[in-house]
């Protein structure tokens, strides 16, 4: 019973860490689509901002991750003719329900 109780406060406090594991690989995944459909990586950059900064961080949200408390925020950085992120370059966890 005390080796149970022991797993659990610790499975507890690795929480926080794996929740921003989580958003690093959200961020990789779409990252990793931005590049396939073309882009540089030199082109954009990609944040991870709280919910209530996403509107200041001064471009388009194409991810969330930490139970929808953190946003992933697309910034291009070129000046070519194409400025929108191609409809597929979210992540699986931005697909409708």
């Amino acid at each position: 019973m005390k080796k149970r109780l022991a797993v659990m406060l610790l499975s507890l406090l690795a929480l926080p860490m794996l929740a921003q594991a989580s958003c690093e690989s959200v961020k990789a995944e779409i990252s990793k689509k931005l590049v396939s459909n073309g882009l540089a990586e030199s082109d954009f950059t990609l944040e991870i901002v709280p919910n209530d900064q996403a509107d200041q961080a001064g471009g388009q949200v194409v991810g969330h991750c930490e139970n929808d408390t953190q946003k992933i925020v697309y910034k291009k950085l070129s000046r070519d003719a194409q400025s929108n992120v191609p409809n597929d370059a979210g992540s699986s966890h931005d697909t409708p329900q």
